[in-house]
């Protein structure tokens, strides 16, 4: 019998992450347009992308890469052997060949490789969604390979939703996040600073978040220790009762 108090579980869905790809070593099989997709993908996630394809298929946009130096590239068709490198955290392959792609998919198993062949959902260990990126701000919709076209729809519906200075405002709160952890470092402030935190994203509106400013972080954070969050007009005006000021030092004073 279900429990009320819990969700029910619904199956065959995807778990959803921000694989952080940063530095790592990515092997890109195929140059044409949906390698194009993925090499920007990878790219805007700062990964080191090696990209295997003759030359005479690649794609006018994987073609800039290559001339940018944006990737490592090799004029060749893909060997067994491209998959020694011990620093290769993940393989994706775009290319028309079907069996190529299984033998790709198949040795990347034996090596325990993460791999994605493009428009073979058995043979993928993760899947691409339709993405919104404004800023630091990436949403993405998934159908779990139903309708990739449908993705691309409610993805444009939510986007559409959303205010156009939401990008800038979480990152100035990414900013103020990080003034607050050289306050008040250690892992025992972690929970009064994720609570003080939601307290300035609920309180401040995103018009006020994008408007801060540096000197208004510095300003701000003075209202951590009392647990305080005074408004944007409190914080530049200082005339405001219980409104806490810096002293300069690595202690707090509070001005009445």
């Amino acid at each position: 019998m279900a429990d009320e108090r819990f969700p029910e579980i619904q199956g065959g869905g995807s778990l959803i992450l921000a694989w952080q790809v940063r530095n790592k070593k990515v092997l890109v099989v195929g140059g044409g347009e949906v390698a194009a997709g993925r090499i920007l993908n990878l790219l805007n996630a700062d990964a080191k992308v090696v990209l295997i394809s003759p030359r005479d298929g690649l794609n006018p946009e994987v073609a800039h890469r290559i001339e940018r130096g944006q990737v490592t590239y090799h004029d060749k068709l893909f060997e067994p052997s491209d998959l020694d490198d011990p620093a290769i955290t993940m393989v994706m392959t775009a290319v028309d060949d079907p069996e190529a792609s299984t033998r790709i998919w198949k040795l990347c198993k034996e090596k325990r490789i993460a791999a994605n062949i493009a428009d073979v959902p058995p043979e993928c260990d993760f899947y691409f969604g339709s993405v919104h990126r404004d800023g630091p701000l990436q949403i993405m919709v998934s159908t779990n390979g139903n309708g990739p076209k449908m993705a691309n729809i409610v993805r444009r519906r939510i986007a559409a939703t959303l205010p156009p200075n939401i990008g800038e405002a979480i990152a100035k709160v990414g900013a103020l996040r990080k003034k607050l952890r050289v306050l008040a470092p250690g892992d025992e402030q972690g929970p009064k600073r994720m609570k003080w935190m939601s307290k300035v994203c609920v309180q401040w509106s995103l018009e006020d978040l994008c408007e801060m400013e540096d000197v208004d972080m510095n300003e701000l954070l003075q209202g951590y220790v009392p647990d305080q969050v005074p408004s944007l007009s409190q914080v530049r005006s200082g005339e405001e009762p219980g409104v806490w000021q810096f002293d300069g030092s690595y202690g707090w004073s509070c001005v009445i």
